[in-house]
């Protein structure tokens, strides 16, 4: 009988020191665990775009601190962080009749935002055109680019007077507008997010690819015909041009153009392509 008990009380411990072995591993395979990989960039920026443009309706303008915190992550994006090289093919400046095509990677689109990217050769050109009630980040994530923009004018009562009075000595075309410049000038990467605002900033835009280049967008809310924010294209008319419009300028030292609608320019070509790079998951 004392065998028995000796042998059963061995077995006992037995099993509990196996079952200890057990339980400490499972912890220490816990305690091992591998972190979560870190989201990447354009996961990072998608969450943010989330919460900055959550309102989603034309007109409201993110808050001084969301819009910061998009542009410095923005301000992080490399043309390797979207899987994007200079030497692709969407790049190379082709033979073309005119301006050469412009490449677009779209990323994700949602009624309060978008993301993109444009893709241009050597002498692309996104020819000048309005972002209504939208507020529009641009990164810039290589090469040189020329950007010019202008902002509306508001022209009080007397001036729109003296509009009628001298529209026959300056020919001005029926229905242009004064915008003032904003932006005239070049950019090359790396650089600062651009940022645009519904009213102001430059609303109204004009991209020439001095070398191939590659500029990421965010829109916020995107372009909708139902919801009113449809993409108008524009022809500019130097200032100058009218002289008989000369007392229509609220203040000297600014440089002012007169801006035109038309009709979406027959050789502005955008085709789409697969974005390539990380992908953007959805929780």
């Amino acid at each position: 009988m004392r065998v028995e008990s000796s042998l059963a009380d061995r077995v006992s411990v037995a099993e509990l020191s196996l079952e200890k072995s057990k339980s400490g591993s499972r912890k220490s395979r816990r305690r091992h665990k591998k972190p979560a990989p870190m989201p990447s960039l354009v996961q990072r920026l998608f969450e943010t775009c989330k919460e900055v443009f959550s309102d989603g309706r034309s007109g409201v303008v993110p808050h001084p601190e969301d819009v910061d915190r998009l542009q410095s992550i923005l301000d992080n994006v490399t043309a390797a962080d979207v899987g994007l090289t200079p030497n692709m093919a969407c790049f190379r400046n082709i033979e073309f009749q005119g301006p050469p095509p412009i490449t677009y990677l779209h990323l994700y689109e949602c009624d309060n935002f978008s993301i993109g990217i444009f893709c241009l050769p050597p002498s692309g050109v996104i020819p000048l055109h309005n972002h209504p009630g939208m507020t529009v980040f641009s990164k810039l994530l290589f090469g040189s680019i020329h950007i010019k923009s202008y902002d509306w004018v508001a022209i009080p009562q007397d001036a729109n007077d003296t509009t009628n009075q001298t529209h026959s000595k300056s020919f001005r075309p029926p229905g242009a507008r004064l915008a003032k410049v904003k932006t005239d000038a070049i950019f090359t990467a790396p650089c600062e997010t651009s940022i645009l605002y519904p009213a102001d900033g430059g609303n109204m835009h004009c991209f020439t690819a001095k070398t191939s280049c590659a500029v990421l967008d965010v829109l916020g809310p995107p372009y909708c015909d139902d919801e009113g924010r449809h993409c108008t294209y524009y022809n500019d008319f130097s200032y100058a041009s009218f002289p008989g419009d000369a007392r229509l300028v609220p203040c000297e030292g600014e440089e002012y153009a007169w801006l035109e609608e038309t009709e979406k320019p027959d050789d502005f070509l955008v085709v789409g392509a697969p974005y390539r790079g990380p992908r953007i998951v959805e929780h």
